[in-house]
């Protein structure tokens, strides 16, 4: 099977938020911005959704929404397209922002579950006091919860690979707080061989070898989920995704 040459060999994503797609207004109706679909347990319900922020100018900001429901969430996902073995190095990267850090757990990263109403703490992952629930068999990527004790921080977390996933959340504390209204940028590598590396604003945070499993599809999703009863908001300037393109199929 010969490899092509040149950009045909690689597939990127990228969404900056500036389409005429956005807004997707809170809606009761399922939809895509761009490559991408908009996905959560609160998708269905009329007071939760994506939409364009006008007030950061022409850089192309969205601000995703849950509902005022525990353990509703919001967020876009790719469809479960990256073949580790095959496709790495996969590069996934986001530009976020969390206008407060309370009641709410954010996930940005790979999973094997792609489900129209997933949940966080019922269907990926999740974290409470000082461990963390990998529900998801397989994927990785950084999790933020103000249910765990390290309740500011990022953490990185991982599971399906040759390498356990780690449930102690202290034991994967990315020693970076979230602050509240400030963006960070989260990239995310994932080699072929299963080896993760997690980076907060450029610098490098976390390597695990073996982190996920090379014959598991994945797919690449940022979703926020509410963890009170009162609707919580993230802001996200842009969604980015590469890996090479699977010549084996």
């Amino acid at each position: 099977m010969a490899t092509v040459q040149g950009p045909i060999g690689k597939i990127e994503i990228f969404e900056d938020f500036v389409g005429a797609e956005v807004p997707i207004a809170l809606t009761n109706t399922y939809g895509n911005i761009g490559s991408l679909r908009v996905i959560g347990d609160g998708m269905d319900v009329n007071d939760s959704g994506i939409v364009g922020l006008d007030s950061d100018g022409v850089n192309g900001v969205a601000q995703f929404t849950t509902t005022n429901e525990d353990k509703h969430a919001i967020g876009v996902s790719t469809s479960t397209m990256f073949d580790v073995g095959n496709m790495g190095t996969i590069i996934a990267e986001a530009r976020v922002r969390l206008p407060a850090i309370a009641n709410r757990e954010v996930f940005f990263g790979f999973s094997d579950v792609n489900t129209d109403t997933v949940s966080l703490e019922d269907d990926v992952f999740h974290g409470n006091g000082t461990a963390i629930t990998l529900t998801a068999s397989d994927g990785a990527g950084f999790l933020f919860c103000s249910e765990l004790t390290d309740s500011a921080d990022w953490h990185g977390i991982y599971a399906g690979g040759t390498t356990t996933g780690e449930t102690t959340s202290t034991n994967v504390d990315l020693d970076d707080i979230a602050v509240a209204g400030e963006f960070q940028i989260l990239r995310l590598e994932i080699a072929e061989n299963g080896t993760c590396r997690w980076y907060i604003d450029g610098e490098l945070k976390q390597t695990k070898t073996g982190a996920v499993s090379t014959t598991v599809d994945l797919a690449c999703q940022l979703i926020v989920e509410a963890k009170t009863t009162t609707a919580l908001t993230m802001d996200v300037d842009y969604f980015y995704v590469s890996a090479a393109r699977d010549f084996t199929i």
